[in-house]
């Protein structure tokens, strides 16, 4: 579990998202960090209800601050790179794609086009490596900025001959609506209009364009995308990017998405940021977070302290933290019942939860009532389920040099599992003895990761078995046994609580699978 004390520092490309017709670009580039710089305040209930102000400064900002990130501007960035012949490595960098469409320059504005914003997007990559010297950059992008640089990733450099591995380290998407965007209100017909009319070419987020776009010229049938293609996959081996250097940041807040007034999250649903339903923001096998926030606006992803941290210890942590439930058992009650667990997962030091999987949000993980070992794989098990039967409940990125107690040598994380019953028959729920939002099993697992005078290892306990404040709590004593001692990962199964057992199973345990991340 030993990382690196020096870490290899990448240029940070930022991508924007869709800003939709003419006047909406020209408000666009008139900002000159196309919205990274954006930052916000929160107000939150404190001590004797009194409010309590937070104020998060933009990631922009922060990127300096936390991690000595450059903002290089001399009249414009692409200026500053024209006049320089060598950059720092560790610098922010805009990709301003929309500025050849905008009528405020002078000239002829251009119709914006997603390949051509990759392939410009390459033509940057390819000078910050060559004037950092660094071998790859990191990718981070808001909405439609995700799609285009998934464009690049899967056709733009495949139809060069290209690596996209050579050209980029990790990709971080905020609300990217990978699966596309649909809407939950008149039956397919605002689709098929959209893609058929292609208003301020918001056609780009229907199939048949999706596919042009991630699809290389050497794969692409010319009827158009085969019944089975899905926009949400990426491809994998045969030089293809990697899925898991890529980070799907997943909002669930569509309440405060004000957009038309609010027809936009009315249109797209419940389950979704209000922009981009739940399941269409995430590619199956790459790492996700879910968190309470809208797809932009006062409480948007990208200008929150939630991605900020998530985006944070996904491109500068060193360890990994893979946690799942295995070995459990449900109750074979029927087919009338049916199982979620709900997870929550808060960082030490942070005062944001990190990721959170609550039916309230619509996004509950779903379990199958089948012994874990005799799993079949149901539709969504590509991503609430592995092919072992296990349940992914999170995966976390810590940082061994970001800021923790002076007195306490461990990252410490918690946990927040609960698990629920739901009872219906012939699509109707039943009622009779439901208890609304009571769980069936709920407790938290603290973990301590880090290096004691025992040795470096991880501490767990539930918080059902501490006495007194968890801020008190000392995991002290011999860590968990190295399951894999040979693999480079430290593998430890932490049994659930007996009071889990009626419910889950004497063989339950929470899986942490913990490794060096770069």
């Amino acid at each position: 579990m030993n990382a690196t004390s020096e870490r290899t520092k990448f240029p940070l490309v930022y991508v924007r998202g869709f800003a939709g017709d003419t006047s909406g670009i020209n408000s666009v580039v008139d900002d000159p960090f196309y919205g990274f710089n954006e930052g916000s305040t929160h107000v939150r209930v404190g001590v004797d209800n009194q409010p309590g102000f937070h104020q998060f400064e933009s990631p922009l900002l922060r990127l300096h601050l936390d991690e000595g990130y450059e903002i290089l501007v001399e009249g414009g960035q692409d200026a500053y790179l024209q006049s320089h012949e060598t950059i720092p490595a560790d610098s922010v960098w805009i990709h301003r794609f929309y500025d050849p469409s905008a009528s405020t320059w002078s000239g002829e504005p251009s119709e914006f086009r997603l390949e051509d914003a990759a392939s410009d997007l390459l033509a940057l990559i390819d000078k910050l490596k060559a004037k950092s010297g660094a071998p790859r950059v990191h990718l981070v992008a808001h909405s439609m900025g995700g799609l285009i640089c998934r464009c690049l990733l899967q056709k733009v450099l495949p139809d060069l001959g290209r690596d996209p591995a050579d050209c980029v380290d990790k990709l971080f998407t905020y609300g990217t609506p990978h699966g596309g965007i649909a809407f939950d209100v008149g039956f397919g017909v605002l689709e098929k209009v959209r893609d058929a009319v292609g208003i301020n070419g918001a056609d780009i987020f229907g199939p048949r364009r999706m596919y042009e776009y991630l699809t290389p010229a050497a794969q692409t049938d010319p009827d158009g995308p085969p019944e089975a293609w899905s926009a949400r996959e990426m491809p994998q081996g045969g030089g293809a990017f990697p899925r898991d250097r890529v980070f799907c940041l997943v909002g669930t807040n569509p309440q405060d998405y004000d957009v038309a007034r609010g027809l936009s999250a009315a249109a797209v649903g419940a389950r979704s940021d209000g922009l981009v339903q739940i399941e269409n923001a995430r590619v199956p096998g790459a790492h996700t977070a879910f968190v309470h926030r809208s797809h932009s606006g006062r409480y948007g992803l990208v200008n929150s302290e939630e991605g900020y941290q998530n985006l944070r210890r996904f491109l500068f942590g060193d360890r990994k933290v893979e946690a799942s439930l295995v070995g459990h058992r449900l109750p074979p009650e029927g087919d009338c019942v049916g199982w979620q667990a709900e997870v929550q997962l808060s960082v030490r030091g942070m005062p944001v939860v990190m990721h959170e999987r609550l039916a309230s949000h619509w996004c509950p993980i779903q379990l199958s009532g089948r012994p874990s070992e005799e799993s079949e794989e149901p539709e969504q098990a590509a991503d609430d389920e592995r092919s072992d039967g296990g349940v992914p409940l999170t995966t976390v990125f810590l940082g061994s040099a970001l800021e923790r107690p002076p007195d306490s040598p461990a990252m410490r994380y918690a946990l927040h599992l609960r698990v629920l019953t739901l009872r219906e028959r012939r699509g109707i729920f039943l009622f009779n003895d439901h208890l609304e939002q009571a769980a069936d099993f709920d407790d938290i697992l603290i973990v301590d990761i880090g290096t004691r005078q025992s040795g470096a290892g991880i501490w767990a306990a539930w918080n059902s078995t501490v006495p007194g404040a968890i801020r008190d709590l000392d995991l002290s004593g011999e860590p968990l046994s190295d399951e894999d001692p040979g693999s480079g990962t430290w593998v430890a199964h932490i049994p659930l609580p007996e009071s889990a057992w009626p419910i889950v199973g004497e063989g339950s345990n929470v899986r942490l699978v913990v490794s060096p991340w770069s």
